[in-house]
């Protein structure tokens, strides 16, 4: 067994990516207001490593916002097909525009055009009037390619703590725990 969560994600992983049905990247990722005020919902992990695991949101989003206000979240990757999910809590802090640039480079045309049509979170009088903006965008970019929106920012979230969940029989399930400190991370269990 590897003392490294880091290495341990990427293997668990690795095997979510071949036997999870549907997006083995999904993620549930919880932030906070200011005041505290919880929310949860559901990303995709689209880049990780040694620094940490990486999504992109709209700034001007409700998560955009508690990002912006409370930078301490928590994610969770859960593989029912494995049985298995990882939780992990640290500080989500802003990717490099050029890394935030590449990575928008890779997305279809039509997810980058709908990058900038949405006011994600925002309140829309009617489905017509999304469609209607991402076909003046289609036109806009016609012919060109399509710029990451100022407002379209990646965060990558660099890690604390890492707990890694097993279930068990008899609700007996392995819960390690990883908690990173100066000299690297240490490793506990936990009771089920």
């Amino acid at each position: 067994m590897t003392s490294d969560p880091l290495a341990l994600f990427e293997e668990w992983f690795a095997q979510a990516q071949a036997s999870e049905p549907n997006d083995p990247e999904a993620m549930a990722l919880a932030t906070a207001d200011v005041a505290g005020n919880p929310s949860v919902r559901m990303v995709l992990l689209k880049g990780h490593g040694p620094d940490g695991f990486v999504f992109y949101t709209n700034a001007g989003s409700r998560k955009g916002h508690e990002l912006a206000a409370n930078p301490n979240v928590a994610l969770l990757f859960h593989w029912k097909a494995l049985r298995r999910q990882v939780r992990i809590e640290g500080l989500a802090e802003p990717v490099l525009g050029a890394e935030a640039d590449a990575y928008f480079a890779t997305r279809s045309r039509d997810s980058q055009i709908g990058a900038w049509a949405s006011d994600q979170s925002q309140l829309l009088d009617h489905r017509e009037t999304l469609e209607a903006r991402f076909a003046e965008l289609a036109k806009r970019f016609e012919g060109q390619p399509v710029p990451r929106p100022p407002h379209w920012k990646g965060r990558r979230v660099v890690p604390s703590h890492m707990e890694f969940w097993s279930d068990g029989a008899h609700r007996l399930h392995e819960r390690r725990l990883f908690v990173r400190t100066e000299d690297g991370w240490a490793e506990g269990l936990l009771y089920p």
